[in-house]
């Protein structure tokens, strides 16, 4: 599936009540069941990344979430401890000022980013460094479903249309994960989080879940 353009609209309003109250329900009931599956496939990768590479199994930082709370992210650690983003924040800045190509053409996003691990890259084209997000979704943090979660800097940088996303949690997947990954910009990204806010639904919900799960499987779109 191609991104589609990116657009400039308004902030949408606030999600109705009853859907949020239901969508939080799904969140709970489909975390707490996927923790038991997943736990021993999370137990083994986490084991893998600690005899693998010096540091800690999981990687902890800070992410913007619903109406701009900040709350600490969970996942499998996939860089080598102490990694440079700089080349990541450059990249933003020039896509966000027009300057930049798509989000897979730079060493951040590189197959061959030394910063990487090779149990690393093995976790991110699979998705399983995202496993521990599940307990980000039980506590209340993240939704199974929404935007990408993003450092507080990144979404500081975004422009007015692009905080439609702090409408709702941000999610373990979402249309940006379903559309291509890092083959999309952030732009893109921006306009996918906007149109899923808009159309949001449980309906929506669970067709995204359903067409993650072959995505994660084939490593699609993953860099």
């Amino acid at each position: 599936m191609e991104c589609p353009p990116s657009s400039a609209d308004d902030v949408p309003n606030e999600i109705p009540r009853a859907l949020a109250a239901a969508k939080r329900a799904v969140d709970i009931v489909g975390a707490a069941a996927l923790i038991v599956l997943a736990a021993p496939l999370m137990a083994v990768c986490a084991i893998l990344v600690r005899l693998t590479s010096p540091g800690p199994a999981v990687f902890r930082q800070v992410r913007l979430g619903r109406d701009g709370r900040a709350f600490t992210i969970l996942k499998l650690r996939t860089m080598h401890e102490g990694a440079d983003d700089r080349a990541h924040r450059e990249q933003i800045a020039q896509e966000l000022a027009g300057a930049g190509g798509m989000a897979g053409d730079v060493a951040f996003k590189d197959a061959a980013d030394r910063r990487v691990t090779g149990v690393g890259r093995f976790l991110r084209r699979f998705s399983l460094d995202e496993l521990p997000q599940l307990l980000n979704v039980l506590v209340g943090d993240m939704s199974l479903v929404g935007p990408r979660p993003v450092p507080i800097w990144e979404a500081e940088s975004y422009p007015l249309s692009g905080q439609a996303r702090l409408a709702v949690r941000p999610g373990i997947t979402g249309l940006w994960q379903v559309s291509g990954r890092s083959t999309c910009s952030t732009i893109e990204m921006l306009e996918l989080d906007r149109q899923y806010v808009e159309t949001l639904s449980l309906r929506l919900d669970v067709s995204i879940l359903l067409r993650t799960i072959p995505q994660a499987l084939k490593g699609a779109g993953a860099a």
